[in-house]
């Protein structure tokens, strides 16, 4: 895969929302220089033989370094990235990953001996995301040019000068280029027991930005999968606890309803027994022996008794009513 290239995400410098920083103490850095030093080891005794030639001082070259970072023919340096599997065979947190670690550790040993044109100045091998992956940036050069510097910035021409030259449009020198590096990778995946499985389909290779934004997007959709499982389950459980807290307050209706039977019903049962001890008064007060003050009282009593019985129900007052 092709990438556009990030030193600073390589290094860790800066840490993205993927990443595992538990597992960060697990990743390897093969190598990493500074990319302008690496332009004054490679490129600066070209660039003073180029000046020396020059009579005139504005064709001159300052920094070579600026000229192809302000340019638009080259890039400053083009970065590579090797993979093998995905998440569900070769989990960076299963054994699996463990040995896609050992493959490309391996494969990187060699990597810079098949490729003398491609000077590479930092290389990374990433353990703490999904799957085990290797990041290597290099600046692509070659010697003995016939205009310029005769030690130049050029990805075509050093990759002509390792055998791969342009033909189609869809063989070109770099889809060659890679194409041989997967064979030397499937290589070594065979010494461990795992084959290159190729599945007929031809991808076309992405910037490190758009694979990331690839990656995201699947991430997105798959969390849009739980929001919804979730939410169908919460409307689930929002329904089933309507349901209970509707029983909850019917019940508790009920109960209330209850309740004021039968506070009704013990004061009418009071109101009986209340009634029945006035009707034993009543028979009292109607004897002859009974003194008058002592029947004056009982009778003030009876007539303020009626309240009794309306707590009691109209049953219980008509009866007292009835009766007096």
């Amino acid at each position: 895969m092709m990438g556009k290239g990030s030193v600073k995400h390589n290094t860790r410098a800066f840490t993205a929302k993927n990443v595992d920083r538990e597992r960060s103490r697990e990743n390897v850095e093969f190598c990493h220089s500074d990319i302008k030093e690496v332009y004054q080891q490679l490129f600066r005794e070209a660039l003073e033989r180029y000046n020396a030639r020059q009579k005139r001082s504005d064709r001159k070259i300052e920094n070579y370094y600026e000229k192809i970072r302000q340019g638009k023919q080259e890039k400053l340096f083009h970065e590579v990235i090797f993979q093998i599997g995905n998440k569900d065979d070769m989990n960076a947190k299963d054994w699996q990953g463990q040995v896609a670690k050992d493959i490309l550790v391996e494969f990187m040993a060699d990597f810079q001996g098949r490729n003398p044109n491609l000077h590479v100045f930092s290389a990374h091998l990433h353990m703490d995301e999904e799957t085990p992956h290797l990041h290597i940036d290099f600046v692509p050069f070659i010697r003995n040019s016939k205009r310029g510097l005769d030690t130049r910035v050029s990805l075509k021409g050093a990759l002509a000068k390792q055998g791969f030259q342009g033909g189609t449009r869809g063989a070109t020198e770099w889809n060659q280029w890679i194409e041989a590096e997967k064979q030397e990778l499937s290589k070594v995946m065979e010494k461990y027991g795992i084959r290159w499985k190729k599945l007929g389909t031809h991808r076309k290779h992405l910037s490190v930005l758009d694979y990331e934004k690839q990656e995201r997007a699947k991430e997105v959709a798959e969390l849009d999968k739980q929001i919804e499982k979730s939410e169908t389950a919460l409307h689930s459980v929002k329904k089933l606890v309507d349901n209970r807290l509707e029983r909850a307050e019917n019940l508790a209706q009920i109960n209330e309803n209850l309740r004021k039977s039968n506070d009704r019903l013990h004061t009418f049962q009071i109101g009986c027994l209340f009634l029945e001890f006035l009707c034993n008064v009543r028979l009292f007060q109607q004897l002859p022996f009974v003194p008058v003050n002592i029947q004056c009282l009982l009778f003030y009593f009876i007539r303020q008794t009626p309240n009794l019985f309306r707590k009691a129900g109209a049953t219980g007052y008509q009866a007292f009513d009835k009766f007096f």
